[in-house]
């Protein structure tokens, strides 16, 4: 009779060990603490400035650069330190010896991260879109928008690309736990990326058309590369419709491909031993 441990199927460790991270989100204080911030943050924004006033366009364009900056910084909190904590601690060797897969591993670990802050992201630009009939007066006005133009479904639009662009820089930072080797590591990785998301790319596109390596017409591509460019791109693109230079298609994909790419990275790098 053999003493291996009872194999599951993948989906079943998926969905155990996203049930694992849910629990280790809720039960940790500093992130809970950071959710809290990030939504009263939104509500302050929301309260505090004029845009909720002209209606939900408006809205949309105070939070942008409060989201592009915010949801990062969440993201790689709830992320950076997802794999390395359960290798440093020795719970990377127990799951190996129920033959739990790494893609198994890493999609439960995504999934059940993800999950929570999908709920704090969108469920804190919710709040913000019900106090906008509440701010607003009788008749907004907000240059030459109309009542069409300004409808909910603009916001509505915004916070599905809020929770992609969540997505995409929690993959990232999943990725960046994955491949770290310390603790230490891990934050300067995630340190240097949210720099070069925040303002990193943004200038070496400016860089390079004062320079005259790419012309005017190429600097929208650029941006579109790095998870804050691609979701601004198609936020003026889709939600607020502008008609920006660059399409939706290539920003979505831009994201699209951020998600893909870190999830690969975390997967082949998951399983390498601790120091």
């Amino acid at each position: 009779m053999s003493d291996a441990p009872p194999r599951t199927n993948d989906r079943q460790d998926l969905v155990a060990i996203a049930t694992r991270e849910l629990r280790t989100v809720v039960r940790t204080p500093a992130v809970v603490a950071l959710s809290v911030v990030f939504g009263l943050t939104v509500v302050a924004v929301t309260a505090a400035g004029s845009g909720s006033r002209g209606g939900y366009v408006p809205l949309v364009l105070d939070l942008v650069p409060f989201v592009e900056a915010l949801v990062p910084l969440l993201a790689f909190a709830l992320c950076y330190r997802a794999v390395l904590s359960d290798r440093q601690a020795g719970e990377l060797d127990v799951l190996r010896t129920f033959d739990v897969s790494r893609p198994a591993y890493v999609g439960g670990v995504f999934l059940g991260r993800s999950l929570a802050l999908v709920t704090v992201v969108f469920g804190s630009l919710l709040v913000a879109a019900a106090m906008v009939p509440v701010l607003s007066p009788d008749k907004p006005t907000f240059l030459a928008l109309n009542e069409a133009a300004d409808s909910p479904v603009a916001f509505v639009r915004f916070a599905v690309l809020a929770v992609l662009f969540a997505l995409a820089t929690a993959a990232v930072a999943l990725a960046i736990s994955a491949a770290a080797r310390t603790a230490r590591q891990a934050l300067a990785l995630a340190i240097g990326l949210l720099v070069a998301f925040l303002v990193g790319v943004d200038a070496a596109a400016v860089a390079a058309l004062a320079s005259g390596t790419v012309g005017i017409d190429a600097v929208p591509y650029i941006l579109a590369v790095s998870p804050n460019g691609a979701f601004r791109s198609l936020v003026f693109g889709v939600a607020v419709e502008t008609g920006g230079a660059v399409s939706p298609l290539t920003a979505l994909l831009g994201l699209g491909g951020w998600v893909v790419g870190a999830l690969a990275v975390a997967v082949v790098t998951a399983w390498r031993p601790v120091e």
